[in-house]
């Protein structure tokens, strides 16, 4: 997974500070089969917040280190704050418009994630939600590549999508999936209360995510290409989304 140096704190001292401080800490990564006290301490915070810890060997965190002077212990910190699915919900109501929300599974790319929530603002949608695990985070790079979008646009991370998205079931919403084997977008109705599930190129969405989904829908390809860069899908299914709700007022 790609991360961005400027996001990285080193070193047990600074990371407690970093909590103290309120700074939201994505992943933490740590010295494998180490018993040090302010380690123990980094590792009861982490947990606390329910922060992936991920152990590696010394060699791993040299490697990953800027400096040199990680002291067994580096963290990812977002560049920016997350809000809570609650938060999106509540934008949608002050608009007085019915929710409209993209799902994003297994995106690494800070790149395709910025471009997302760029697009996600541009086409009208209320939010973002992306997983604490097998994602990029609120990275520098991320936040570059919105081109300012995330001051306007929500992104809340979750511990589960699929549970996400059956909490969102409740209430109302309903949720189509970007996948090559589902049927033509332009032939579907993208209207009301909606859940646009994007995937990364390579893996796509995962089948637990993918089982929660109302139905599937494909991009019709033309040419000799079989796929679509995630962010590109994500800006055609976002569109045409955005040209039925305005066709459907």
């Amino acid at each position: 997974m790609s991360r961005d140096q400027a996001d990285i704190i080193e070193g047990r001292n600074e990371i407690i500070e970093a909590f103290r401080a309120g700074r939201t800490i994505d992943r933490i990564i740590m010295l494998d089969g180490s018993n040090d006290g302010p380690l123990q301490a980094v590792k009861e915070r982490a947990r606390k917040k329910s922060i992936r810890i991920d152990y590696v060997p010394r060699k791993r965190l040299d490697e990953i280190s800027p400096t040199g002077r990680h002291q067994g212990v580096i963290a990812y910190a977002a560049a920016y704050h997350y809000s809570t699915v609650e938060d999106i919900l509540e934008r949608a109501q002050r608009k007085g418009e019915d929710p409209f929300i993209i799902l994003l599974d297994n995106i690494e790319d800070p790149h395709n994630l910025g471009a997302i929530i760029r697009t996600a603002n541009a086409a009208g949608a209320h939010g973002v939600i992306i997983p604490k695990n097998r994602a990029v985070g609120l990275t520098s790079t991320v936040v570059r590549c919105s081109s300012g979008a995330v001051n306007y646009t929500p992104v809340a991370k979750v511990a589960n999508l699929a549970r996400t998205i059956e909490d969102l079931k409740k209430k109302g919403l309903w949720f189509v999936c970007a996948d090559m084997s589902g049927d033509d977008l332009h032939s579907q109705k993208l209207t009301g209360p909606i859940g646009l599930v994007i995937g990364s190129e390579g893996s796509g969405v995962g089948q637990l995510v993918k089982s929660k989904c109302d139905f599937l829908s494909a991009i019709p390809m033309m040419g000799e290409i079989d796929s679509l860069n995630s962010s590109v899908a994500a800006g055609v299914m976002a569109y045409e989304i955005l040209r039925q709700r305005r066709l459907d007022k």
